[in-house]
């Protein structure tokens, strides 16, 4: 016997969604710390306590995004997810899928990258992580978000619904 459809997603999913854009807000809109870090390293300066302290909170908030990250994969496959909705034409699901799929990729991509430059020092990384990955993350912020609302509004689906109140 088949179970039935999933119409929304669980409490702990909605959860870790919205704990992780909030964290992943919090790094894209306060990366100061990191970036006087950077700065003072870069030019062979010896960061203060405070400033590496600074620095510490933007890498700490990136490497819980990516546990997190892992936790939520790891629901998605435990739990599923609601099914797509039909009202939506087959190229916008598509736009779906690839926006889902590439801000799943840099969920764990920005943080590795952060990783990798700041614990490690490879600068390659550092820069992939603060310039290129960046940017996309933005991109597909946006596109997220207006799909959301054209769900909401256009296609009067209940997309909105099923990761905020359930």
């Amino acid at each position: 016997m088949q179970p039935p459809p999933i119409m929304a997603y669980s409490l702990s999913q909605r959860f870790l969604h919205w704990t992780v854009a909030l964290l992943i807000f919090f790094n894209l809109l306060f990366p100061d710390g990191m970036n006087v870090w950077h700065r003072l390293v870069r030019r062979g300066q010896v960061p203060t306590p405070e400033q590496v302290s600074s620095a510490n909170i933007h890498a700490y908030v990136g490497i819980a995004i990516l546990l997190l990250a892992i936790v939520r994969l790891g629901l998605r496959f435990t739990k599923g997810v609601p099914a797509e909705a039909a009202e939506e034409p087959a190229i916008f699901l598509l736009a779906a899928r690839l926006a889902h799929a590439g801000l799943y990729i840099l969920i764990f991509a920005i943080p590795l990258t952060g990783i990798a430059a700041y614990y490690f020092g490879i600068n390659a990384a550092g820069s992939l992580h603060a310039d290129i990955l960046k940017i996309i993350l933005w991109a597909l912020i946006a596109a997220h978000v207006a799909g959301a609302l054209v769900h909401q509004f256009y296609w009067k689906t209940n997309a909105l619904r099923r990761m905020t109140l359930g």
